[in-house]
């Protein structure tokens, strides 16, 4: 008698960008505003309706997990308009079936208001406001199209997002200036701002970027770890100006993580400390970057064209278009598959024999184009900065661990007995 294979549960998470690159803002460290060239020939930058319709249900019907994430960025999302995003419930609503549908919304804040914030609340959408510290530090680059400051729009919605009691996380962009400030910083997000979550991401970004994806650059180009320009601003740095320093990088997750340590452990969720708690205790971490493998987080652009990462949205990288094939076949395609595992396959020997591997799996592709002291390529700009902070925090981690197993432990007990 015949017995059917049965297939693997599948779950994977795309971010969708309903606006493609298209913002209102002109931040000078944004990877993404550069990517109209290469995306679309006409400014017609909303996705549309049928598209929209295909991809989510699609992203719902062909997943197993009974919870669907849906995630909305940009550019900025909030360009296509409130009724846009009632379109998008309406529609989830529709496919859903038994399913549960969860919905994040990742936006620069300078668009929302009471309306907005009123059907973020209404609609359980969790958000996710990109703000870069107190007024000085904020402002250096997130400017708007005219030039001007930010600030006081994004300080605005954080006081409606409170007011609607709209649940959002702070994303911060560590950059060349504010990473300097590590304390202002870190104080002023968790006193003044009071997010759900922090997470801090280190801007990074190749000179070469614009053009050419990360792994087709000529590797043998680029410089060997403590060479003067991996540093930004100097003049033959391989990075932008405003590109993070990789051992102020460091210091700050250090500095941070001790004013975190010393007074907000259970009461502040930074992402950037619980991944590293949980990597250390052998459980899957809350950021992608320090997976062992990738290929489950996809990007879907505003034309269909689905792509193997938000940080890899090149041709080369382009997988197929959701009017063509379906995103359950391209995540199961061979080339995503070469595409996740070749971030463990890629790692060069400095990686392979590094005791702190487990907890950085050699950080995002995209910023391996440095050298080892061997002269091996695929090591991460980030290096030695990410060594820096494992190195400090390595202790306190331990104990937070034991802590952490020691309690699940005697949680176990109490509710078998």
């Amino acid at each position: 008698m015949f017995t059917p294979v049965k297939r693997p549960k599948l779950r994977f998470h795309v971010m969708a960008k309903p606006a493609g690159p298209a913002c209102n803002l002109n931040c000078t460290y944004c990877f993404y505003l550069h990517k109209e060239n290469l995306l679309s020939t006409t400014n017609n930058w909303r996705m549309s309706d049928k598209i929209l319709d295909k991809f989510i249900r699609q992203y719902i019907q062909e997943q197993d997990h009974n919870e669907i994430i849906f995630s909305w960025q940009g550019g900025e999302p909030t360009l296509c308009g409130l009724e846009y995003f009632y379109k998008i419930v309406a529609l989830e609503r529709k496919y859903m079936g038994n399913k549960i549908i969860q919905n994040d919304l990742q936006t620069n804040g300078t668009l929302l208001d009471e309306n907005w914030c009123g059907f973020l609340k209404d609609h359980n959408f969790l958000v996710g406001l990109s703000i870069d510290g107190p007024e000085h530090l904020h402002n250096i680059h997130r400017k708007t199209k005219s030039g001007k400051d930010t600030f006081d729009k994004v300080m605005h919605a954080v006081e409606l997002l409170h007011k609607y009691d709209v649940p959002f996380n702070a994303l911060v962009t560590l950059n060349r200036d504010n990473s300097r400030q590590p304390l202002e910083v870190y104080r002023f997000i968790r006193d003044k701002v009071q997010p759900r979550a922090i997470q801090f991401n280190a801007c990074v970004e190749a000179k070469p970027f614009k053009q050419t994806a990360p792994p087709y650059w000529d590797a043998m180009e680029f410089p060997v770890l403590g060479d003067p320009r991996i540093k930004p601003g100097n003049a033959d740095s391989v990075v932008y100006d405003w590109s993070v320093d990789p051992d102020d990088y460091g210091q700050f997750l250090c500095d941070v993580f001790d004013e975190w340590y010393a007074h907000d452990v259970g009461r502040t969720f930074v992402y950037n400390f619980e991944c590293v708690l949980a990597l250390s205790m052998g459980i899957q971490g809350y950021m992608c970057v320090f997976d062992q493998i990738c290929g489950k987080g996809l990007a879907i652009e505003h034309d269909g064209a689905v792509y193997s990462c938000d940080h890899f949205v090149y041709p080369e990288h382009r997988l197929d278009r959701i009017q063509n094939k379906s995103l359950g076949s391209m995540v199961l395609s061979q080339q995503q598959k070469k595409f996740g595992f070749n971030k463990t396959y890629g790692l060069p020997t400095y990686c392979r024999d590094c005791s702190y591997l487990q907890l950085c799996n050699g950080e995002c592709p995209k910023n391996r184009f440095i050298r080892t002291p061997d002269s091996e390529p695929g090591l991460n700009y980030l290096c030695s900065g990410l060594k820096k902070y494992f190195r400090h925090i390595e202790p306190s981690i331990k104990k937070l661990a034991d802590e952490a197993r020691e309690r699940q432990a005697f949680e176990s007990i109490i509710s078998t007995s």
